[in-house]
């Protein structure tokens, strides 16, 4: 067998450092999350023994902080496991989690105007957004039929906004 053959078949490499950082990323992220949950301004405090909008955030916040503490302390105290059974990173994965992040940051930028006026119509920028977001995620993970692409992502689109912007009025 050649070198390079005998390499494509290789597992990946150790990942003991990728789920240390994995771990304490998840940490910093929890903790994030937990210390804004105990900030949600409440419009009126609950009264005893019910429940007021803190609650599940605040309990979804140290739930992730303490599966984020016990992931860090498998990673630092545990052998990490083999990877033979796991393939290398293929060619332009880095570059498809990249774009797939801008892509996201675009996507929450565009919906964050939640809607403009253009030429006297005000025009709700999520449909929009979230259209494009499809078709271009679609894009960079390989789909390249034009027709199935635009269906596929105003369908979803579609779906989704009547779902939930107009059935269960959750603003979007």
């Amino acid at each position: 067998m050649s070198a390079a053959v005998q390499d494509e078949y290789q597992g990946a490499a150790s990942s003991r450092p990728l789920e240390i950082a994995f771990a304490a990323v998840a940490l910093a992220i929890a903790a994030g999350y937990l210390a804004l949950s105990v900030q949600i301004p409440l419009r009126r405090e609950a009264s005893p023994g019910q429940l007021d909008a803190r609650f599940w955030p605040t309990v979804i916040g140290v739930s992730a902080v303490v599966v984020a503490v016990l992931l860090l302390v498998i990673a630092i105290s545990r052998p990490a496991p083999g990877r033979e059974d796991i393939e290398r990173i293929q060619r332009g994965g880095i570059l498809r989690v990249g774009l797939t992040l801008a892509i996201s940051i675009a996507f929450i930028a565009l919906w964050s105007l939640g809607s403009v006026i253009l030429f006297g119509y005000r025009i709700e920028v999520f449909p929009v957004a979230a259209g494009l977001l499809m078709a271009s995620l679609m894009l960079v993970y390989g789909h390249r039929r034009w027709l199935s692409l635009v269906i596929y992502s105003a369908a979803v689109t579609a779906f989704v906004y009547v779902v939930f912007g107009m059935l269960l009025r959750i603003p979007l």
